[in-house]
């Protein structure tokens, strides 16, 4: 198990989607971090928005590709199931990806420009 992390580096973890976030008045509250299960809530603009669950979506994603993270649980229910078991599968699959492409040496990583 990896070392707890803090508030607020969870929420340095999510920093594009703050951005948005700012934008809307919306706010990522963090409730607990304990043994790596990150508790968050939406709050702010984010009540009754429309983009909460893709927001909750890319915050989830975010979070999960870290190794201290056991899992994120979103209190007010903004990350529907199905949404969480696409991102598993995506996440499963690109770990799958990842180390099968290791014969042609480290692939860059980062994003394409």
């Amino acid at each position: 198990m990896g070392m707890a992390m803090t508030a607020e580096e969870i929420l340095a973890e999510i920093g594009p989607v703050q951005e948005i976030l700012d934008e809307h008045d919306g706010v990522v509250t963090v409730l607990d971090t304990s043994d790596g299960n990150i508790m968050l809530s939406l709050d702010g603009g984010c009540n009754g928005c429309a983009s909460t669950p893709m927001t909750a979506m890319q915050i989830y994603y975010s979070l999960k590709k870290l190794e201290a993270i056991n899992d994120v649980i979103f209190v007010n229910g903004e990350l529907p199931d199905y949404m969480r078991t696409f991102i598993d599968q995506k996440m499963a699959k690109e770990s799958l990806e990842n180390n099968t492409s290791d014969e042609e040496g480290p692939q860059p990583k980062g994003e394409i420009v």
